[in-house]
């Protein structure tokens, strides 16, 4: 594909409203060319009691695309919601220290799951996916669960930890979406905003 056909196929595509002030979902959704404003919806993300994972990364996602839909002035929408899971249990973003090394050391020398819900509409549709990988961490001491805490890094993340930075020496295997750890899995975006709008589809099109 040429340089002046791939810009005209950037320029034929819709641009989104991203409901999420990370800036991480905001760097992997400019690796798939699509042209997007972000806004920041203020939802409540508390899980609701005995509510199973899947339900709640699925509940507190469209719940952040309504909200964005009210700001986004009838532009598309794309929202996500990511927690980590531990034998059944959800574990949030670390309230402290404490928290932070605690979670750290429950995630020591096990595997877990990284569920990543994904929602796009728009004024006449909804529609969902969700990601889940299964990452297995090392061994880690509660020195260098300190440590890690100290350099920042972990505190507003889901399990305490961020597989795009240093956390990524913690994990030994990781099966299932690197880019749905970080929190948007793109295989799965992709997917959706094809089935939203199939002008997207340009991207995967013939040369």
């Amino acid at each position: 594909m040429s340089e002046s056909s791939g810009q005209a196929r950037r320029q034929a595509l819709p641009r989104l409203c991203l409901a999420s002030s990370s800036p991480r979902r905001a760097a992997l959704l400019r690796q798939l060319g699509v042209a997007f404003d972000s806004c920041h919806p203020q939802v409540d993300e508390c899980r609701l009691p005995d509510e199973p994972a899947r339900r709640y990364v699925r509940r507190v996602a469209l719940a952040k695309a309504a909200a964005g839909a009210a700001q986004a002035g009838g532009v598309p929408v794309l929202a996500a919601d990511t927690t980590v899971v531990l034998d059944g249990a959800v574990l949030g973003k670390p309230a402290d220290a404490s928290a932070g090394v605690a979670m750290l050391a429950r995630l020591s020398g096990r595997a877990h799951h990284v569920l990543t819900a994904l929602v796009v509409r728009n004024a006449q549709q909804v529609h969902c996916a969700l990601s889940c990988s299964r990452v297995t961490f090392r061994d880690i001491t509660p020195s260098e669960a300190a440590a890690y805490w100290r350099t920042g890094e972990p505190a507003d993340k889901a399990g305490g930890y961020a597989i795009q930075g240093l956390g990524a020496i913690f994990v030994r295997e990781l099966r299932g979406s690197y880019s749905g750890v970080m929190g948007l899995p793109l295989y799965e975006t992709m997917r959706l905003l094809e089935r939203l709008d199939e002008r997207f589809k340009l991207l995967a099109g013939p040369e």
